[in-house]
């Protein structure tokens, strides 16, 4: 990101640039500030952008060969083209000989590393990798958000807002933004506003549907069940979603038993930090054996569905119903 930041400011962009990775707000932010800073979206003749597996490489080559009109440069964007996944040939031999008044912007969410396509932008262009970033990091870019708009918020009610939202920066920009409208009028952001507006993710529903399980509160547990189902949820991808979380419960507490630091059950798990130690407590609720055991009684169930010997939305009832009257089955 500092390579790319580092040529708009000097203005010496490179002629190819690969933009990759799971971090789509991110590559979507850098990807705009490179157009914006090459060319004008709106100059159809020296601004061309492509999207899907479909592309063909040589009329993005035959394109590329095409002098700009009154503009100092080209500028071709292909966005998903599956170029780097699946080395292109064609395209890779052409970058090592491209027109020096054209510039490509490809922008992929997988990439080869050892494919002749992604060789060919390392060697003669610039890749940049767009990862999944750290809560911390997340942390720092919600609070300077909310620093500018001169607003403040506490540690408690900021691990609502992330609980609710993930880590996803999508997700969290769109919601930030409501949260900020929400509060226009305020200094200090506070838990009731964050509940007000800020959308739950319907994994937090399951993670209390659990929750409730392992309190042997059988009426909480349906209850959200029942609001899932209102929601248009799907039964089978709710026993799917309960599944998921008795796996993330058995990864967690066997990693825990290892002695690893929730840091490190974090990257390991893939979940923030925040959501390991909630995850924990969960854990230790349940032994080994009553995890494995849910899991396996989680796929007998999806099977009796699939045979139809059950109903889909009576089969994760009396699922739930089992393991929320008591978890020593």
């Amino acid at each position: 990101m500092k390579t790319i930041d580092e040529d708009i400011k000097k203005e010496n962009f490179r002629q190819c640039y690969l933009l990759y990775g799971e971090e789509g707000y991110l590559k979507k932010q850098y990807r705009d500030k490179l157009v914006h800073a090459m060319t004008d979206r709106s100059d159809t003749m020296n601004f061309s952008s492509y999207e899907g597996k479909d592309i063909r490489p040589g009329e993005l080559v035959d394109l590329a060969e095409t002098l700009p009109f009154f503009a100092e440069r080209r500028v071709i964007l292909v966005e998903d083209s599956g170029f780097f996944k699946n080395s292109c040939e064609i395209l890779a031999d052409y970058l090592s000989e491209i027109n020096q008044t054209t510039s490509f912007i490809f922008v992929e969410s997988e990439v080869d590393k050892r494919s002749k396509t992604y060789k060919a932008i390392k060697k003669y262009g610039s890749v940049v990798e767009f990862a999944e970033q750290s809560e911390a990091l997340i942390t720092r870019w919600i609070l300077g958000r909310i620093g500018k708009e001169n607003k403040k918020i506490t540690k408690s009610v900021l691990v609502l807002f992330l609980g609710r939202t993930g880590l996803d920066m999508s997700r969290i920009d769109r919601e930030l933004e409501k949260l900020l409208c929400y509060t226009m009028e305020k200094e200090v952001i506070e838990a009731e506003d964050v509940e007000a507006v800020v959308t739950e993710q319907i994994e937090n529903k399951i993670f209390e549907m659990v929750d409730a399980i392992v309190m042997h509160n059988q009426k909480r547990a349906l209850d959200l069940y029942y609001d899932l189902l209102a929601l248009k949820e799907a039964p089978m991808r709710i026993l799917f979603l309960i599944a998921r979380q008795f796996r993330l419960l058995l990864e967690v507490k066997e990693l825990t038993g290892k002695g690893y630091s929730s840091y490190d059950i974090a990257g390991k798990v893939k979940i923030p930090e925040f959501a390991v130690r909630k995850n924990q407590s969960q854990a230790k609720q349940f032994s080994m054996e009553q995890l494995f055991t849910a899991l396996k009684d989680g796929a007998e169930t999806e099977e009796r569905v699939k045979t139809g010997e059950l109903n889909d939305q009576i089969a994760v009832e009396i699922f739930i119903v089992k393991y929320a009257a008591s978890i020593d089955t």
